[in-house]
C-alpha cells in the first residue's frame, strides 16, 4: 500500500513540481495520464505577464478546463501561500493567490500545491475548503513540517538543496532532509531536489519518503513548455559545469551562460542578494532562457543531476523510468 497513491486517487506517487512558467494544460495532462499527478503552475499556459488578480483567476480557469479535455484523471494547481511567491522574490498581498484559489474551487479541483511559510490559519482554510493539501516548504525544517501536518496538510514535501529553482537557504541534500522530515511527522512525505530517474526514486523511497516531487526532470519533457534550446542545453551540460549564487531567496543554481556568470561572480564578491535579484529580472530570469530561449539573458535554473538527463523523452517515458521495478 502506497498513502500518496490513495490519496491521490493516481497510478504512481509523483508529482510535477508547478514550475512558473513553463507547465501548461498540455504536460499536466501528460504526466497524469502516464499515472502520476501534473501540477498547474502560477502562470500556466502563459507567455504574458498581467499584474490583474482577475485575469490571472481566469487565465487559470482556462488552463484548468483545457487540462480536462485532455485527462479524465486527478491534477493539481498551485496555491501560493501569501506572503511570498514561487520563489521567494517577491511579496505578495495575497490578492493574486485568492483569485486562484476562487477559481480553484469554482472549477472543483480537488489538489493544490501550497507552497510558502507554514501558515497554519491558511492551511485549515485550505482543509475547510475540502481540498487536499500538498505542502512544500521553501525552507524546509522539522519546524514548519510539523505546523503544516498540525493544520491539516494531507502530504509534505522535503525539498533538498539539490533542487532547481530558489533553493533553500540550508544546505541539506535531499538525502539528508528527506528522512529527517519522514522522522518528524506522520502524514507522508514526498522527496524533491535531484530525483530525475529510477534509481534516485528508489533511493528516496528507502530513506522514508513515500513519493517523489519532480520539477527539472519534466523540463525536458516532450510535452513541457521549456524552448527547445534550454532543453539542449540541459542535455549537453554536465553537473560539475553549474554555478551556484546567492539570491532571493537564498540560493540559485544556473547552468554557464552570461548572465548566470555575471550573477555568480558578483555573488562571488559579494553582491547583495537585493543587488543580484535586480540584474535576474526577479521571477522573470528562469522564464527568459526557459520559456524564451534566451540564455544569455536569462537564468536556465536546474537541479544537481542533470548529467543523468541525456534525451528528450515524453512524459511518459520519464515516469515509466523513474518506477520501473518498484510496486506500489
Amino acid at each position: 500500500m502506497n498513502r500518496i497513491t490513495e490519496i491521490l486517487n493516481v497510478k504512481y506517487p509523483i508529482i510535477q513540481a508547478p514550475m512558473a512558467w513553463i507547465t501548461s494544460a498540455e504536460l499536466v495532462a501528460a504526466v497524469s495520464n502516464a499515472g502520476g499527478l501534473g501540477t498547474l503552475g502560477a502562470n500556466a499556459g502563459q507567455t504574458t505577464v498581467t499584474k490583474d488578480p482577475i485575469e490571472t483567476g481566469e487565465r487559470m480557469r482556462t488552463q484548468i478546463r483545457k487540462t480536462r479535455t485532455l485527462t479524465d484523471k486527478p491534477f493539481a494547481v498551485n496555491y501560493m501561500i501569501p506572503g511570498t511567491d514561487e520563489e521567494g522574490a517577491a511579496e505578495l498581498s495575497g490578492t493574486f493567490s485568492e483569485a486562484v484559489l476562487k477559481i480553484v474551487c469554482e472549477e472543483n479541483v480537488q489538489y493544490v500545491v501550497a507552497v510558502g511559510e507554514a501558515n497554519e490559519k491558511v492551511i485549515r482554510h485550505l482543509k475547510e475548503l475540502g481540498l487536499t493539501v500538498i505542502y512544500r516548504a521553501l525552507d524546509p525544517t522539522i519546524e514548519n513540517s510539523r505546523q503544516a501536518e498540525a493544520a491539516g496538510a494531507d502530504i509534505i514535501v522535503a525539498t533538498g538543496f539539490d533542487e532547481g529553482g530558489g533553493m533553500p537557504s540550508h544546505s541539506i541534500g535531499t538525502f539528508s532532509i528527506v528522512p529527517i522530515i519522514a522522522d518528524s511527522v506522520s502524514v507522508p512525505v514526498m522527496a524533491a531536489g535531484g530525483i530525475v530517474e529510477n534509481r534516485g526514486f528508489k533511493a528516496a523511497l528507502a530513506l522514508g519518503a513515500e513519493g517523489v516531487f519532480a520539477g527539472t526532470a519534466f523540463m525536458t519533457a516532450e510535452e513541457c513548455l521549456t524552448a527547445d534550446v534550454c532543453k539542449q542545453d540541459i542535455i549537453n551540460t554536465e553537473s560539475t559545469d553549474l554555478l551556484l549564487f546567492k539570491a532571493l531567496p537564498s540560493y540559485w543554481r544556473t547552468t554557464p551562460h552570461k548572465l548566470g556568470i555575471e550573477l555568480y561572480k558578483k555573488s562571488e564578491q559579494g553582491a547583495s542578494v537585493l543587488e543580484i535579484a535586480k540584474m535576474m529580472k526577479g521571477t522573470q530570469g528562469p522564464r527568459i532562457a526557459q520559456q524564451n530561449g534566451d540564455l544569455d539573458n536569462g537564468v536556465n535554473s536546474v537541479n544537481s543531476a542533470i548529467s543523468l538527463i541525456k534525451k528528450v523523452r515524453t512524459s511518459k517515458e520519464i515516469i515509466d523510468d523513474m518506477v520501473s521495478g518498484v510496486e506500489f
